[in-house]
């Protein structure tokens, strides 16, 4: 009877047991009569060790043929090991030789980023994009249990949409049949209506960006996470988007010490993003810019350095609220007390990082809207389900986006967050 097989992040479960791996070969090494491989499995790498006299001759003999990334079943005994990653080691009992990789073209010499990003489907399989992609998928579930423990339902969103709501310039258009249709910039407009529906939705999905780029952070498809909340105000949206970036960020922080560890990421800023977050009007930070020297007029929108340059002071997220209106998007609602100003906010990330969150109060007027929609040249006929929903019943509502890639980027300490998808796409990169 064969030993039970077994992955590798549980084998502490299984000491003084003999078990099967199957997986792939990391590296190796030899010393005489002892020879040591290390094999990952997609949960882990440990660490065999080949005895001559204690296993078969020929198994002995074959740990010669193997290569980076061969692909192996073995059977081993486990034993604790504190030295070793994971605590554990295995005496190695029986191997059997699946396929030999010859040629693997990553190895432990330095490859430049178009070279690793050109394999990117072998790249995978080195331990820091293993790590990085690992601390997406817990803050990804940390995401799912917030809202899903606060009463919020996922409504999923369309990708085909039928008009361009902030302009076509960074829209791709694609043919729907006999009509023009554009991926989706954001799942928002969606939501709002859903909102009405179920009171507190967010949407959880791909959207695309057909910006010229080539900054640091901007990818042409990323995820975005998008809650949309009856009743709620510009307050109400802050108070919700600190929330649930401390839940997420401290349930991904307990979840992948490893991963960091792996990163060498140091986290105790990100042990700080606890709420509440500062709270800095468009205003303030006109004059903070000022005050450093940037040339920064009253109007103008943030791009990174003065994004940077607010939050560089603060140990913690801050929000920038307030905006001017005519830099924000057609259905933000205006501040009653100053409508030249919009109810939005952006939160943005400590260490230089930027903007993750944007969002804000939505525009609750038929009428106002209409007038919006104009003002942005923007085609009535294409928003007539939209403005529906100032008709019938219309409640103040309040909402954000927060990319994820961006967020995955701050969390891991990346310097360009293509490194935060599994298979990124950006203006020059659409393969693999």
């Amino acid at each position: 009877m064969n030993p039970p097989v077994a992955y590798i992040r549980d084998l502490l479960k299984h000491v003084g047991q003999s078990v099967t791996l199957r997986g792939w070969v990391y590296s190796k090494r030899s010393s005489g009569k002892v020879k040591f491989l290390n094999v990952r499995d997609g949960t882990g790498i440990v660490q065999l060790v080949f005895v001559k006299g204690q296993i078969p001759d020929q198994t002995f003999e074959d740990f010669e043929k193997l290569t980076q990334e061969t692909s192996v079943i073995l059977t081993g005994k486990v034993k604790e090991e504190k030295r070793a990653k994971g605590g554990v080691e295995l005496d190695a009992e029986s191997m059997k030789i699946l396929q030999i990789a010859v040629d693997y073209p990553i190895g432990p010499k330095e490859h430049g980023p178009d070279f690793l990003l050109s394999n990117r489907h072998l790249w995978l399989r080195s331990v820091r994009p293993h790590a990085i992609l690992r601390i997406r998928d817990r803050f990804v579930k940390a995401v799912r249990d917030f809202f899903d423990q606060d009463g919020f339902t996922l409504i999923d969103t369309p990708i085909f949409t039928p008009a361009a709501c902030e302009g076509t310039t960074t829209l791709f258009e694609t043919e729907y049949f006999d009509q023009k249709a554009y991926l989706s910039q954001s799942g928002q407009l969606y939501s709002e209506a859903t909102c009405m529906a179920f009171g507190k939705v967010y949407c959880f999905g791909p959207t695309f960006r057909a910006e010229k780029s080539k900054t640091r952070r901007h990818l042409t498809e990323f995820w975005m996470i998008e809650p949309e909340v009856a009743f709620n105000d510009l307050n109400d949206n802050m108070v919700l988007a600190e929330r649930f970036l401390e839940y997420t960020v401290q349930r991904t922080l307990e979840e992948c010490k490893e991963e960091f560890k792996t990163l060498e990421r140091d986290t105790t800023k990100l042990q700080n993003v606890k709420a509440p977050f500062p709270r800095v009007s468009y205003d303030e930070a006109i004059a903070i810019l000022k005050k450093k020297g940037l040339n920064c007029e009253w109007g103008t929108d943030f791009g990174a350095p003065e994004e940077t340059a607010v939050s560089e002071d603060f140990d913690r997220p801050i929000f920038i609220h307030r905006f001017p209106a005519k830099i924000k998007a057609f259905y933000m609602k205006a501040d009653p007390e100053r409508p030249e100003l919009a109810l939005g906010c952006d939160c943005i990330a400590p260490e230089g990082y930027g903007e993750i969150i944007g969002g804000g109060q939505r525009e609750e007027s038929y009428e106002t809207l209409v007038q919006r929609i104009k003002e942005h040249n923007l085609p009535e006929e294409a928003f007539d389900w939209f403005l529906d929903l100032r008709k019938y019943g219309s409640v103040p509502h309040a909402g954000f986006g927060l990319g994820l890639e961006r967020t995955i980027s701050w969390l891991c300490g990346l310097e360009h967050l293509r490194e935060a998808a599994a298979f990124p796409r950006m203006m020059y990169r659409l393969k693999p």
